[in-house]
């Protein structure tokens, strides 16, 4: 797990400045502590930062093949580089280290492009092709790994954060356009950045950069399988997934320095813990953070985990530090703006974990891989009510409406869920979308961005629902979480806040074999009734604690709300380029209803403090 930056021009009587290339470099130093190195040849230079976790003594980087001809700048982890590494041995190839960086270089020696299928891992990569001055970036499946790159007519500039860009002199200029999107998903969508003519690179891709061209490419796509064709027998499914899940656990066990696992008290992360025990001699180390507010803490079930498995445990309460810290911090690692409050523990667990190890494997993906979200719940609930006779559907919302004015706490609590509940049950997919998705509602958000030329989320979301290659809600909702949910919002709040504190996190749930797997599975198998993840319940997690398994899901949240009230924390927090971005009206009215406790808008306005930053940049 490193970091990694670049020049290529596309003039060979351009040179590259090596001070420039250190420069940038620096910028990125917090992702690879344990040195760095720089391969600069005219109009190429590639720089790494290098956290080392393979091959601590000869894994340097960049690193050059054998006979000279190609040099590679590589940021990740290549899991089955041992499988590999025999397989291109038994062709005849020789290798000088014990690292996975030197198996993707002979890779692409013998396979040339198509050496990115072979791979099983999660990377970010430069490899500079000498023979034929050829430069090749190219990003992981799943997208676990950042890459982020700017190109005119003369240069190509690319790294694992947007500060490496920076760093080579191109402005960052905002697209207000992009707005609303930010606004409701808490992040910038796609390959887009926040920022004019910097882009990421999607997963699944790479770039062919010569001297006259710059070509991005398509080297995977989630699979897709007809929906009456998809896997129905239980037993096979059961023993197919566990057989992938244990063995990716298997090999991202490999590691020549200490390690251990994320433990949340959910069904995911307690799963993974209980099969490394299995494979592991001595007690695993697990790392949970737990809050003073009770529905936000889960310590006690991860304790129960913990115990069963007799790991070395250890819990951190997590209290609100100086919130200007917090958001110096974000700030710094994200580049742009990023609104996912959850980033906060994600940070708190990474900076407490690092004390001890320098990788974790944590459950990310499980949701995504397994089908369960509360959403998947939703939908079959949503099934199930529309078959209700009309008068029966037609009667509930009437009914609901006349208690509403009579009802108080928590009994109008649930009646506001009812009414909420039968009025999206009567919308398409599409639009239970737009209003269940985001911190605050559609309506509201466009109040605030009147102003504005946006992009309407409405449009953009209609882009996207005419790529999805499935009729069922399920799984397109299945595309949607592994396309966009996953690389735009879930996976990079784990990449910076991970690598602020120079800590690499392995994620099994995200073994492209699992995720090829799992996508053929027919939706009755994977959500049996209304429970959620049958498959892993009915396998692996059969040994979990019965106190667990009959847990009810709770997000990965913090007591924002409660954190404001702090010191009169939002009295001190400047919004001066929001206020004169957007509407000031609903935004006055939506602080100071916060502020009185009228309404719990604490997520949407860290997800404001975070669009202040980006705006100050």
């Amino acid at each position: 797990m490193c970091g990694i930056t670049g020049i290529f021009y596309k003039n060979k009587e351009l040179i590259v400045s090596k001070e420039l290339l250190k420069n940038m470099s620096d910028s990125i130093a917090h992702r690879g502590p344990d040195g760095e190195g720089f391969f600069v040849d005219n109009n190429i230079g590639l720089a790494h930062r290098r956290l080392s976790i393979i091959d601590v003594e000869e894994g340097i980087q960049p690193m050059t093949s054998i006979d000279d001809t190609v040099v590679i700048s590589f940021n990740g982890e290549i899991y089955n580089y041992i499988e590999l590494k025999k397989e291109l041995r038994d062709l005849g190839y020789q290798f000088r280290t014990h690292s996975d960086t030197e198996v993707i270089l002979v890779a692409y020696q013998h396979w040339g492009i198509e050496f990115q299928n072979k791979l099983n891992g999660m990377w970010a990569l430069a490899l500079y092709d000498k023979v034929n001055q050829k430069l090749i970036l190219s990003r992981d499946r799943i997208g676990e790994k950042p890459l982020y790159f700017y190109h005119n007519h003369s240069v190509l500039v690319f790294g694992s954060e947007i500060k490496t860009i920076q760093q080579f002199g191109i402005s960052l200029i905002p697209r207000l356009e992009l707005t609303e999107l930010y606004l409701f998903y808490t992040n910038i969508p796609g390959n887009d950045t926040f920022y004019k003519d910097i882009y990421e690179l999607k997963p699944g891709h790479y770039i062919e950069a010569t001297l006259h061209s710059v070509e991005e490419k398509q080297y995977w796509e989630l699979p897709f399988t007809d929906e009456h064709d998809l896997l129905h027998d239980k037993n096979s499914i059961y023993e197919e997934f566990e057989s992938l899940f244990i063995d990716s656990i298997r090999i991202r066990m490999r590691s020549d320095v200490p390690f251990g696992a994320f433990l949340s008290g959910g069904l995911d992360s307690s799963s993974i813990v209980s099969c490394m025990s299995q494979f592991s001699e001595n007690p695993i180390e697990t790392f949970t953070i737990g809050f003073p507010e009770k529905e936000f803490d889960e310590s006690h079930l991860a304790q129960l985990v913990a115990t069963k498995f007799k790991t070395k445990h250890t819990v951190q309460t997590v209290e609100p530090e100086s919130f200007e810290n917090m958001i110096s911090m974000c700030s710094k690692h994200f580049d742009e703006p990023f609104g996912d409050s959850s980033a906060l523990p994600t940070y708190v667990v990474s900076k407490y974990a690092r004390k001890h190890v320098k990788m974790v494997l944590t459950g990310d993906g499980g949701d995504e891989v397994l089908s369960g979200y509360n959403s998947y719940l939703g939908l079959k609930l949503t099934q199930i009510y529309n078959n209700f006779p009309n008068v029966i559907t037609k009667s509930i919302p009437k009914i609901t409406q006349k208690m509403l004015p009579f009802a108080k706490n928590n009994i109008r609590y649930k009646l506001n869920k009812v009414a909420h509940f039968t009025h999206s049950a009567s919308l398409p997919f599409q639009e239970r979308l737009l209003e269940k998705k985001p911190y605050l509602e559609l309506a509201k958000i466009k109040n605030l961005t009147q102003d504005l030329d946006c992009i309407p989320i409405e449009d953009y979301m209609s882009d996207i629902f005419q790529k999805i290659p499935y009729q069922d809600a399920f799984y397109q909702l299945m595309y949607l979480n592994f396309k966009y949910d996953l690389p735009n919002d879930y996976l990079v709040k784990v990449d910076r806040m991970s690598m602020a504190n120079s800590l690499e996190t392995r994620t099994p749930f995200l073994d492209y074999r699992l995720i090829e797997f799992m996508t053929k599975v027919d939706k009755k198998v994977k959500m049996q009734g209304l429970e959620r993840k049958s498959i892993l319940r009915k396998t692996v997690a059969k040994q979990l604690p019965s106190q667990l398994l009959n847990a009810s899901k709770k997000g990965f949240g913090i007591p924002l709300h409660e954190w404001f009230k702090k010191d009169n924390t939002l009295d001190k927090i400047s919004l001066s380029n929001v206020n004169s971005l957007l509407n000031n009206e609903p935004l006055n009215t939506l602080l100071s209803d916060n502020k009185l406790g009228k309404a719990d808008y604490g997520n949407f306005i860290w997800t404001l403090i975070m669009l202040e930053k980006g705006l100050e940049k």
